[in-house]
């Protein structure tokens, strides 16, 4: 953990647009935007990343193998603890704003966002080639992104990034960070909350999937059967 000091932490001051997305059937995505000020001595502007992390998820990925002239789906691999959204964006390249080794420490950007391997695929070791097919299929599905130039300064004080989520952003909590960094080192960090809800009849339904799942399944089940039923009926006296 970075400790800053106390007086030029209280320099920085950020906000979103908005802290609360809904989700309704109609939801179509939605644009968010992270303005901040920072109050510096004279000289350049500090370097700005903003990341943006989305709840955290487990996701299994699988390939397809030719064994014996068919073609199978291998063993799959399985990352714990993935953001299910990841946002990534600065004033400039993140390699040329600071070391490797302080962004892998502090997880800035894709290259270094944490994701941690299930113990039982752990023994496969072929990760990095695993690591990068997932976060190519996150970015593809738009949940993964990385914008070298998705900080823009107002002025020599203010700031903004926009956050753009998905239609099938998932739902939770998300956090906004912003970083700022001076010489290749941050000396400013400050974080926002940002929730993204469903609402209406689709929130009841999903409440209601989480809280009592096997009352959920059963009434699917039985939906399932009604509607084959009514089909089969209908079928029959034509």
């Amino acid at each position: 953990m970075i400790d800053f000091d106390p007086i030029v932490t209280n320099q920085l001051a950020t906000d979103l647009t908005q802290s609360r997305v809904e989700v309704s059937s109609s939801f179509q995505g939605a644009k968010v935007i992270l303005y901040g000020a920072t109050l510096q001595p004279d000289g350049p502007p500090p370097d700005v990343i903003v990341v943006v992390r989305g709840p955290e998820t487990d996701l299994r990925l699988m390939r397809k193998v030719r064994k014996a002239g068919l073609w199978l789906n291998s063993r799959p691999m399985i990352f714990e603890g993935a953001p299910g959204f990841y946002m990534a964006a600065s004033s400039r390249p993140l390699s040329e704003i600071s070391r490797n080794e302080m962004r892998y420490h502090l997880g800035l950007g894709l290259d270094y966002m944490p994701m941690d391997i299930a113990a039982e695929t752990a023994h496969q070791t072929d990760y990095a080639d695993w690591r990068r097919a997932v976060v190519r299929l996150q970015q593809k599905n738009g949940l993964y992104s990385d914008n070298a130039s998705g900080v823009r300064f107002i002025d020599r004080h203010l700031f903004r990034a926009e956050v753009e989520l998905p239609s099938d952003a998932p739902i939770g909590t998300y956090t906004a960070e912003v970083w700022l960094f001076r010489n290749g080192l941050p000396v400013n960090y400050s974080v926002k909350p940002l929730t993204v809800e469903k609402v209406g009849f689709e929130r009841f339904v999903y409440d209601f999937a989480h809280r009592h799942a096997w009352i959920y399944g059963l009434i699917c089940v039985l939906m399932s059967m009604g509607m084959g039923l009514i089909a089969s009926r209908l079928f029959r006296r034509r």
